[in-house]
């Protein structure tokens, strides 16, 4: 088996946003309290939450573990997708991110059960990448009049693209411009 070693990485956090209402389109704030339950009021919070289509081996509408209560997303991966979309940008609202980070180079491949250690002392711990959707597709298409093809486009230009979904392993406040560090825990690749 080939062996990775654990390893420690820094980065920023560049936005912060909230998708309070019932839709996951979130908007710019500039520091976030987080519970154990995410965002208090955002639209992915809570302990636990119903499966949907990213679950095929649960019936839908299953109770389960929430471990999505943040989208984490790269400026980097985000032009990188508007770029082969043809458009000049994709804004994080626009697909109900919560965090942009600056500094980790291909954010999305990130290996789940890394932690993210925060300035102010809280702790994100990273589930795994975000597959890309329609309905973030068809939010992205909103925003470009004629442009109706992106919906179904978006998820095949932002595979590998589209950022992580994490959860709250140690509550507090974050806000815009602090610090963290990524901490990746030893990789054993398994065959």
């Amino acid at each position: 088996m080939q062996r990775t070693p654990a390893r420690k990485i820094p980065g920023r956090l560049a936005g912060l946003y909230r998708a309070a209402g019932k839709d996951f389109v979130s908007e710019a704030v500039d520091a976030l309290e987080l519970t154990f339950e995410g965002i208090e009021g955002d639209v992915h919070g809570g302990t636990t939450r119903r499966s949907g289509g990213r679950e095929p081996w649960y019936k839908r509408g299953t109770l389960m573990r929430n471990e999505r209560q943040l989208s984490l997303l790269a400026p980097d991966e985000l032009q990188i997708a508007a770029d082969a979309l043809g458009i000049p940008e994709i804004r994080p609202e626009w697909i109900g991110g919560n965090m942009l980070i600056e500094g980790i180079a291909h954010l999305t491949h990130l290996p789940p059960r890394t932690l993210l250690f925060f300035e102010g002392g809280v702790t994100v711990r990273i589930d795994g990448d975000n597959a890309p959707c329609r309905l973030s597709g068809r939010s992205i298409a909103r925003q470009f009049e004629g442009r109706e093809d992106i919906e179904m486009a978006f998820p095949k230009v932002a595979k590998n693209r589209r950022g992580l979904v994490g959860w709250i392993e140690k509550p507090g406040r974050v806000a815009v411009g602090e610090a963290f560090e990524a901490r990746l825990p030893e990789q054993w690749i398994y065959s």
